[in-house]
């Protein structure tokens, strides 16, 4: 995963948790429902980025050694 989308996942989370409290103290439906979208999206883009990495990590293990060009 790279770095960046990674923090940026993060940062999605907790803007979205932070945004979740302040609705469930105000009592701000709305903005609690805000907060738990934002979080679900975070959450997504980090698991977009673990598929990426997992097909990028499995087609590395695919390819052959250059032992095995021979």
């Amino acid at each position: 995963m790279s770095k960046e989308e990674k923090g940026q996942s993060k940062v999605e989370q907790a803007k979205g948790k932070l945004k979740e409290t302040a609705g469930k103290v105000t009592g701000n439906e709305s903005l609690e429902g805000e907060g738990r979208a934002e979080q679900a999206k975070g959450k997504l883009r980090e698991g977009k980025e673990d598929v990426k990495d997992t097909v990028r990590g499995v087609s590395e293990n695919l390819r052959p050694d250059d032992e095995d060009r021979g």
